[in-house]
C-alpha cells in the first residue's frame, strides 16, 4: 500500500467569477519528486497556495491530508511549522542583507530577544554546505547571481525543518548548467528522504527529474502519469496539458527577407556601476526586414545588456558604437528616441519592468504610446479601452475585461499585453528578451504565431532566448553571444545546439 505524505481530496477554490480549482485531487508519497504541470492559469499555483495556507482554511473547500492527519492551515506559518514550504517563482530575497540574514527572516535564531549571531552564521553554514554554496554566509544577497540565490532559497527551506519542499518555476531564471546541478540537488535530496513538488513548463527537466507527474487542466486534475508505468515523453505530457497531440511545436513560416533594417558596429558598453568592465564589446551585427535573427548564449554573456544600451542607451555607461536604420546612422539617446525611430524593446522582466501589475489592461496597454490616446496632453478614456479591446481581440488575451488588473492574469497573458504595449507604438524593429519565460507549451505556440505575423508584415526581430529549442525552431539567422562578444554567426537551417555550444566553449 502506498504511503502518502500528501493527500490533496475534491479542493475547489473560486475567487470572484472564475472557479480556479474544481475538485481537484493530489496524491504525493514520501520521499518521490512529484510534478504539477498544465497551462498557465490551469490552477497549479492556486493549488500550492491553498496546500501552504496562502489561501487559508476556509476560503476553499476540500481536505489537506498531510501525515495522515486533515491539517487546517490559516496562514503560512501553520504549514511551515508541518515541515512544508514553499519556494516562489519569484525569490523573496532582500539584496541588501547577508545570506544569513535572509535564511533567518522571520525565524531568527534568538535568546529573550537577542539575535546570537555565532549560532545564525553556524547554522547558515551547515545549510549552504548542504546545498553546495561555497558562500560566506556575511555575503549580500545583491552580490551573487540568480542560480546561487534560488540555493539560499533552498537553504533557508531547510532551516526551517522541511519535509515537504515546493519548488514554483525553480528554474525559470537560470541557464542550463545551474538548473541542472538544481535539479541534481532535487535528486540527492530525494536520496535522504525528502519529498518535493515541482511546478515547472520545462518538461525536458520535468522527465528528468520526476517519478510522478500531475497533470492540472482549467483547474482539473487531469491525470498522473507514473514514470514506472507511463509514457514520461514531452509529447504525451504537451497532450495532457493542452488536451490534444501537438505534433509540430513551432508554426511554419515562409520567409520573406529583404533589404537590412538595423545594424550595429562595434557597439561597446560598460557596467553602470564598475566603470572598467566591459559588458558589450565591440558587437557588429545586423537584422533585416521580415526576418527573425535569434541571440543565444549563456546567462550573463551580455544579451540584455546589448538590447538595452541599443534601446536608447537605457542601460550601461560609456556606450559608444554605430547604429544604422535603413543605412542612416541614427543617434538614440534616450528611449523616446528609441520609440521615435521605430524600435521597441519587451523586457525578460515582465513583472519588474515590463507592466504595472496593479493597474488595468487598457493602461499598460497604451503606456508607450500616451499620445495615441490623447487629445492636447488629456487621456480619451474611451479611445484606451477600445485600443486594449482590439489587442485583446487581435492577441487572443484572455480576460472578461481590459479593465481587469494584469496582476491577475496568467503568465502567457500577462506576456501578450506587454507585446500589446510596444505593438502599439508601431515599431519596425522589435527586440524580444525571453518572450516565452515561465509561459506553458501552448502560450509560447501563439507568442510564435504573433511574431511570425509580425515579420509577415515586414517587421524585423532580434530574439533574445536561452532556451536552444525555440531560437533553433524560430530563427532565420542566429547570432552566438559569449562574455560580451559576438562569436559566431549561423544560419538558422545549419545550426544546432551542439553547434552553438561548440562556440560557446571554444570562447570560454
Amino acid at each position: 500500500m502506498a504511503d502518502y505524505i500528501l493527500e490533496m481530496r475534491n479542493i475547489t477554490k473560486t475567487f470572484p467569477g472564475v472557479k480556479a480549482l474544481d475538485n481537484v485531487q493530489l496524491q504525493v508519497e514520501r520521499g518521490e519528486i512529484h510534478a504539477l504541470v498544465g497551462e498557465n492559469g490551469a490552477g497549479k499555483s492556486t493549488l500550492m497556495n491553498v496546500l501552504s495556507g496562502i489561501y487559508p482554511y476556509g476560503s476553499y473547500e476540500g481536505d489537506i491530508v498531510y501525515n495522515n492527519e486533515v491539517c487546517n492551515f490559516h496562514n503560512i506559518k501553520d504549514s511551515e511549522g508541518c515541515g512544508i514550504v514553499i519556494i516562489h517563482q519569484e525569490l523573496a530575497l532582500v539584496p541588501y542583507m547577508t545570506i544569513a540574514e535572509n535564511m533567518f527572516l522571520g525565524n531568527e535564531r534568538a535568546n529573550g530577544g537577542v539575535i546570537n549571531w555565532n549560532e545564525t552564521y553556524e547554522l547558515a553554514k551547515k545549510y549552504l554546505d548542504i546545498v553546495g554554496l561555497k558562500e560566506s554566509p556575511q555575503t549580500l544577497i545583491k552580490d551573487i547571481g540568480v542560480g546561487k540565490q534560488q540555493l539560499v532559497e533552498i537553504a533557508k527551506a531547510l532551516a526551517k525543518n522541511a519535509k515537504l519542499l515546493i519548488l514554483d518555476e525553480p528554474t525559470s531564471s537560470l541557464n542550463e548548467e545551474d538548473s541542472r546541478a538544481l535539479l541534481e540537488l532535487l535528486l540527492k535530496f530525494k536520496k535522504d528522504g525528502m519529498t518535493s513538488i515541482i511546478i515547472s513548463h520545462k518538461l525536458n527537466e520535468v522527465s528528468y527529474v520526476a517519478d510522478k507527474i500531475t497533470v492540472i487542466r482549467d483547474g482539473c486534475s487531469i491525470e498522473t502519469l507514473d514514470k514506472q508505468v507511463d509514457d514520461f515523453s514531452e509529447s504525451r505530457i504537451i497532450k495532457g496539458m493542452v488536451g490534444r497531440e501537438m505534433s509540430d511545436r513551432f508554426p511554419k513560416r515562409e520567409p520573406h527577407i529583404s533589404d537590412i533594417k538595423l545594424e550595429v558596429k562595434n557597439w561597446t558598453a560598460y557596467h553602470p556601476l564598475y566603470s572598467e568592465r566591459k559588458v558589450v564589446d565591440s558587437v557588429n551585427f545586423n537584422v533585416r526586414k521580415g526576418e527573425i535573427v535569434g541571440i543565444s548564449g549563456l546567462m550573463g554573456a551580455g544579451r540584455t545588456e546589448l538590447a538595452m544600451s541599443l534601446f536608447g542607451k537605457s542601460y550601461g555607461e560609456n556606450i559608444s558604437g554605430e547604429l544604422y536604420i535603413d543605412g542612416k546612422e541614427v543617434k538614440l539617446n534616450s528611449v523616446n528616441d528609441a520609440i521615435a525611430h521605430g524600435l521597441a524593446y519587451v523586457t525578460e522582466d515582465r513583472k519588474g519592468n515590463g507592466l504595472i501589475l496593479s493597474n488595468p489592461i487598457k493602461i499598460n496597454t497604451t503606456l508607450a504610446n500616451l499620445n495615441g490616446v490623447s487629445t492636447n496632453g488629456v487621456i480619451d478614456k474611451d479611445k484606451e479601452y477600445n485600443v486594449a479591446s482590439e489587442y485583446r481581440e487581435k492577441l487572443g488575451i484572455k480576460c472578461p475585461t481590459v479593465e481587469q488588473n494584469v496582476g491577475n492574469l496568467s503568465g502567457g497573458n500577462q506576456q501578450k499585453v506587454l507585446l500589446a504595449k510596444w505593438m502599439y507604438t508601431d515599431p519596425d524593429i522589435l527586440i524580444l528578451d525571453e518572450p516565452t519565460r515561465g509561459i506553458d507549451v501552448g502560450a509560447k505556440y501563439e507568442i510564435y504565431c504573433i511574431m511570425n505575423d509580425l515579420v509577415a508584415a515586414g517587421k524585423s526581430v532580434i530574439m533574445i532566448s536561452s532556451e536552444m529549442p525555440e531560437i533553433l525552431g524560430m530563427c532565420d539567422r542566429i547570432y552566438v553571444m559569449n562574455e560580451g562578444k559576438m562569436v559566431a554567426e549561423l544560419k538558422g537551417s545549419e545550426a544546432s545546439q551542439e553547434i552553438i555550444m561548440s562556440h560557446i566553449i571554444k570562447t570560454a
